[in-house]
C-alpha cells in the first residue's frame, strides 16, 4: 500500500510539474512579445527603419514558442487527461498564447508601418496619441501576464477596464488624424499609415483583455467573454 502510495505521489509530482513548466514558457512568450511591442512603438517614434526590420524578424521565435508551448499542452491532454481546475489552466495556456502569437503579429505590422514612415520622411503625426495608447497597450498586457501568474481573478477584472480608456483615446486620436487630412492633403498618406498603426495597438490592447479573461476563466471557472464589465461582478463567486 506504502508503495502505491508512493508510486500515486511521484505521478502528482511529474504531473504538477509538467503544469508549472507549460505555464512558466507560456510567461516567458509573453514577455518575448512585451518586449517586441516595446521594440515596434519605439522604432515607430524614432522612425527607425532597422530597429522595426529587427522586429519583423523576431516574429519567427514567437510563431515557434507557439508551437512548442501548443505542443506541451497536447502532450499534457492527451498523457494526464487532467480535470476541474488543472484542466483550465492547460485549456487558458492554450489560448493565450494564440493571443500573444497575434499581438506579436500586430507588432510586426506596426514595425512595417514604422518602415513606411520613415521612408515617406514624414514624423507620427500622432506621436502624443501614440505614446499614450502604447503606454496603456503595454500596461493591460503586462498585468494580464502578472494576473495569469498570480491566479488573481481580481486584477485581471480590473485591468481589462483598460479597455475604455484604449477607445477614449483611440476616438481623439481619430478625430485629430481626420482634421490634419482635411487642412493637408500632402499628409493624407502618412496619417493613413498611422491609422493603422493605432488600429494594431487597439487589437494588441483587446487581445491583452482576451487574456485578461482567460484568467478570470482559469481560477473562478468561469467565462466572462462577451459580457459587459458590469455584469461580470455578477459572474464571480463571492469572496
Amino acid at each position: 500500500m506504502a508503495e502505491q502510495d508512493l508510486h500515486r505521489q511521484h505521478i502528482s509530482g511529474q504531473f504538477n510539474q509538467e503544469l508549472e513548466t507549460a505555464t512558466a514558457h507560456m510567461l516567458e512568450m509573453g514577455g518575448v512579445v512585451e518586449k517586441q511591442v516595446l521594440a515596434a512603438v519605439a522604432a515607430l517614434l524614432e522612425l527607425d527603419s532597422g530597429d522595426a526590420q529587427a522586429v519583423i524578424e523576431s516574429d519567427r521565435a514567437i510563431n515557434a514558442m507557439e508551437l512548442d508551448i501548443d505542443d506541451e499542452c497536447f502532450r499534457i491532454l492527451a498523457r494526464r487527461q487532467p480535470a476541474a481546475s488543472d484542466l483550465r489552466l492547460v485549456l487558458a495556456i492554450g489560448k493565450v498564447i494564440i493571443d500573444l502569437e497575434r499581438i506579436g503579429d500586430e507588432s510586426s505590422r506596426i514595425a512595417r508601418q514604422a518602415i513606411a514612415l520613415s521612408e515617406q520622411a514624414e514624423d507620427d503625426l500622432a506621436r502624443p496619441w501614440t505614446q499614450k495608447i502604447a503606454t496603456i497597450v503595454a500596461e493591460m498586457l503586462r498585468g494580464a501576464l502578472d494576473a495569469f501568474a498570480r491566479r488573481d481573478a481580481q486584477a485581471a477584472l480590473a485591468l481589462a477596464r483598460g479597455d475604455e480608456e484604449i477607445d477614449a483615446n483611440m476616438a481623439g486620436a481619430m478625430t485629430a488624424l481626420a482634421d490634419t487630412m482635411r487642412s493637408d492633403p500632402e499628409a493624407v498618406e502618412a496619417c493613413i499609415t498611422t491609422m493603422w498603426v493605432l488600429r494594431s495597438l487597439e487589437r494588441i490592447g483587446d487581445h491583452a483583455r482576451n487574456i485578461a479573461e482567460y484568467v478570470i476563466y482559469m481560477v473562478e471557472g468561469v467565462d466572462v467573454r462577451h459580457a459587459e464589465l458590469e455584469a461580470v461582478l455578477d459572474l464571480l463567486p463571492e469572496r
